[in-house]
């Protein structure tokens, strides 16, 4: 999954594919660098981040995705209809990281568009997540909270089969819950849907190892060729290329 972000805001990249044109070319060489999804989003959700209207939301991203046909494509929002003008215009699955708990119409959305659906953990929302995250048992309470959310969506007429989960790195966790989620894969994959792990570039990569998210690419490598390889269907990245070949690789010992 290469990630579109049409922000002036985001942390990675500092707005550079705000523009409609450079996003497109950004999006359609990530496909052809091996993306078998690419993730278009129009509000940051970095720690902190303010948050913007559906109307710029939509302003943002539906023209990327009206351009962007042939390619798989996900709308990363927690708005209903966001993600309605988005699948309208030819997205294919709803990436929420609230898990469908902040707009009480995406579930009824989702569900009606036939898309599917990306769950995901997070404390809180991105402008309180950060603050003193604490948990008894990281590992067992992510798990217990994407359990019940895929319970969730499965009772409001979603199949199973279009869930995927993802257990929020770097979203309400320290640098250490982050190792403990990544370093017990294994417990979301036994919940019986595809585990997306998205750590590309971020700050506890950065803490690590003394980084700048621009020189983040061998930590973000590092820990998508673990995720790959521990369980995780979907990685969501910024450095394609490089990571379809890391990927490859690990592939290639593996069998």
């Amino acid at each position: 999954m290469g990630v579109v972000n049409v922000t002036p805001d985001s942390f990675s990249d500092a707005g550079a594919f705000l523009d409609a044109d450079r996003a497109v070319a950004h999006a359609l060489a990530m496909a052809k660098a091996g993306a078998d999804i690419i993730d278009v989003g129009g509000e940051s959700t970095r720690p902190g981040a303010a948050s913007v209207s559906e109307e710029e939301e939509i302003r943002r991203v539906v023209p990327v995705i009206n351009r962007l046909r042939g390619v798989t494509v996900s709308v990363d929002t927690t708005k209903a209809v966001v993600a309605e003008r988005a699948l309208a215009a030819g997205a294919r699955i709803v990436n929420d990281i609230s898990a469908l708990r902040f707009d009480t119409r995406m579930v009824d959305v989702a569900r009606d568009a036939g898309a599917g659906v990306v769950l995901m953990h997070m404390r809180g929302t991105p402008q309180t997540m950060q603050a003193e995250p604490r948990y008894d048992d990281v590992v067992a309470e992510v798990r217990d909270f994407l359990a019940k959310r895929i319970e969730f969506a499965v009772s409001h007429g979603l199949k199973k089969s279009q869930i995927a989960i993802d257990p929020g790195i770097g979203f309400g966790k320290t640098v250490e819950q982050n190792l403990a989620l990544l370093a017990h894969l294994d417990t979301f994959a036994s919940l019986g849907c595809p585990v997306l792990v998205g750590a590309s570039r971020k700050s506890f990569i950065g803490k690590l190892l003394g980084r700048e998210p621009q020189d983040r690419l061998a930590g973000s490598l590092a820990v998508a060729t673990w995720a790959a390889a521990h369980g995780a269907s979907i990685v969501r990245v910024h450095d394609v290329a490089e990571t379809v070949d890391a990927v490859r690789m690990v592939e290639a010992i593996q069998k």
